[in-house]
């Protein structure tokens, strides 16, 4: 497993780590801690050394079972957790030093760690990121050994280039695939410069980048790719990276064609976000151990050619980019 270092943290982690959004089941199933665990120590096996995880993902059940995993294990292994989104109503006025902080407790609780290598902010309100005294609460924390490292996951470019100017923010986690490629432009380039660690989550825009569903595939009522397309629940750049499903159904055709013979298209979707230096790592789910290993199977994939790299942008500038690249 090939590492890159996490900007400022100096952690080097796995290119290919873990997000925990579905694991031990499917968006809406019920959770499975048997599923969790082998999926987990499949990742740790493999060499992943990064998890990414949040206090809301099967409420506090996604969370348990990576720290009861990770304390089981005798290697390094990082934790990343977010804090924020059980805020609710998720209103700026709702992100208080006192919240903020009882979630934290409450992560290292479930977690059973000592320390959290890295707590981020998790898609806060716009406003949050023009609040200092919220990102001197974790200087705080992090003197009480609570935390390691402060990082945001943000929804816009803009939440990123804001959240950099905070000396203490270490990594931006943010949406970065073929389908939504604006972050490579002005925000790559300024976290570059400001050494800050770049985690890219939805790389396979909900599963639309694997080229495996079609007009006839369902989803089930409490999957967000049913119920938030037009952003219901929450952002709807979350889902299919806000990319019209039908359009994106369409963009995938021509994708296939560029890579005939191949039935899963997520390796090459991955390849393609690898490509660019400033990208720490990367943090596909998977709720299955197959969509794992084949996640961990991109580095070693035969390189993309120049008519492959090409032909994926193309379909991005040509289909996909009028109707996501200014939103976010």
């Amino acid at each position: 497993m090939q590492k890159r270092t996490l900007g400022k943290t100096n952690f080097k982690v796995s290119e290919i780590a873990l997000g925990t959004w579905q694991v031990g089941g499917k968006w809406g199933d019920p959770f499975s801690d048997k599923v969790a665990d082998g999926i987990l120590h499949s990742a740790i096996d493999a060499g992943v050394n990064f998890i990414d995880t949040a206090d809301v993902y099967s409420a506090g059940l996604s969370e348990a079972a990576v720290g009861r995993v990770v304390r089981s294990r005798s290697e390094k292994v990082y934790v990343a957790t977010k804090c924020g989104r059980q805020i609710t109503p998720h209103l700026n006025a709702g992100y208080t030093e006192k919240a903020l902080r009882g979630y934290v407790e409450d992560s290292l609780r479930r977690t059973g760690l000592e320390t959290l290598d890295l707590i981020q902010l998790h898609c806060p309100p716009t406003e949050v990121y023009y609040r200092p005294e919220i990102f001197g609460l974790f200087e705080r924390l992090k003197a009480e050994g609570k935390v390691q490292h402060l990082g945001v996951s943000v929804e816009k470019v803009e939440e990123a280039l804001k959240g950099m100017q905070y000396d203490n923010v270490t990594t931006v986690q943010i949406i970065f695939n073929v389908f939504r490629q604006r972050p490579s432009e002005l925000f790559f380039r300024e976290a570059r410069e400001r050494n800050v660690g770049i985690i890219v989550r939805v790389p396979l825009a909900s599963g639309l980048l694997t080229g495996k569903f079609s007009p006839s595939s369902t989803f089930g009522a409490e999957d967000h790719r049913h119920f938030n397309r037009d952003g219901a629940g929450f952002d709807k750049g979350e889902t299919f990276s806000g990319v019209d499903y039908e359009l994106g159904l369409k963009a995938m055709e021509r994708m296939k064609a560029l890579f005939p013979g191949e039935q899963n298209l997520a390796p090459r979707a991955l390849q393609w976000i690898l490509r660019f230096p400033e990208v720490s790592c990367i943090i596909p789910g998977a709720s299955k151990a197959e969509h794992l290993h084949s996640n961990l199977s991109a580095p070693a994939a035969a390189p993309l050619t120049p008519t492959q790299l090409n032909g994926m942008n193309a379909i991005y500038e040509e289909m996909i980019k009028a109707g996501v690249h200014q939103l976010w």
